[in-house]
């Protein structure tokens, strides 16, 4: 009998990448997100959060309780994307292999089954496909992301050998970290690069030196306190973790948004035989605006660290 739903174990490694934050935050490209990374892109995530009354995802307002996001998590599986993989797959699948589509998926959205890794499946071309979903759509907004690159990798893993437990001995991204005592014998990753952000950003995090200790655990709740999206626990979830790296692109993103939409103005208006030196100025503070507008929260953030005050979630 074909198998078509994600077994526990499948679902436990889509969890592990995606995380369960409760209360709504903004993902790497600034979309409303919350629970395992739902977000209203998806039918029938909104379906499922319309039941109990939620028609809009608020950063730092909206919450939901953990039973909800287990009840919603299992029916978006079962509405979306458990069949669109196996509408799109071999009927011989194997188990491991639907639950590395359906993480895939549940990720990149259910066209990726009409991708070219997905096309190798259905080709019989087994490592071929998954060797190329282990190195491809690892990019958000244009950018390359640590976590993503892991978790196609961890996905192509599972996809050809059936290997839920991961690549590395650090856990997935989606795994929050608390403080711990010991020091532990391996740097986590996840926590030096939130180390580092903290420190440039003002928040003494202690040494950089990946362990969750108490000192970092008391510059992320002073990060999270001034932060309007935030819950103040001192846990480095997923939330907390996409702010951090929000929080350390929005200065490259104001100068680079700047300095184009000024060069191309200046152009234009150079070419029209108009004062292009004043018109390339309002287009710098135009596009300045526009990306101060966008990251209005993380602009909030430094006021409030700024003025000592804490936002309340």
């Amino acid at each position: 009998m074909p198998i078509t739903t994600t077994s526990k174990r499948g679902r436990a490694f889509i969890r592990a990448h995606e995380g369960n934050p409760l209360t709504c935050y903004l993902d790497p490209v600034k979309v409303p997100t919350i629970g395992t990374g739902f977000t209203m892109r998806s039918a029938s995530v909104k379906r499922a959060l319309a039941k109990i009354g939620i028609t809009k995802l608020v950063p730092g307002k909206t919450k939901i309780t953990a039973e909800q996001s287990d009840a919603i998590f299992a029916e978006v599986l079962a509405a979306e994307f458990e069949p669109a993989v196996v509408k799109k797959s071999p009927s011989e699948r194997a188990q491991h292999q639907l639950d590395a589509a359906v993480s895939a998926n549940f990720n990149l959205g259910v066209g990726a089954m009409d991708w070219e890794w997905a096309k190798l499946w259905r080709a019989g071309k087994l490592s071929e496909a998954a060797a190329y979903l282990g190195s491809h759509y690892n990019t958000a907004g244009g950018k390359k992301l640590p976590g993503l690159v892991r978790r196609r990798k961890e996905e192509a893993a599972l996809f050809a050998k059936g290997s839920y437990a991961g690549i590395s001995m650090a856990e997935p991204e989606g795994v929050p970290r608390q403080a711990t005592e010991k020091k532990p014998a391996l740097q986590d990753p996840v926590v030096r690069e939130a180390q580092e952000i903290l420190s440039a950003k003002g928040f003494n995090p202690g040494a950089i030196d990946g362990w969750m200790g108490q000192k970092t655990k008391d510059a992320l709740i002073a990060y999270q306190k001034a932060h309007p999206h935030l819950v103040a626990d001192g846990i480095l979830g997923p939330a907390t973790l996409t702010q951090l790296r929000r929080d350390a692109g929005t200065a490259k993103e104001v100068v680079t948004k700047a300095a184009s939409s000024g060069a191309g103005t200046a152009l234009v208006a150079w070419t029209a035989g108009l004062p292009w030196g004043w018109i390339a100025a309002g287009a710098v503070i135009l596009a300045v605006g526009y990306v101060a507008y966008r990251n209005r929260d993380i602009i909030a953030r430094h006021i409030n660290t700024w003025r000592g005050m804490e936002a309340a979630v």
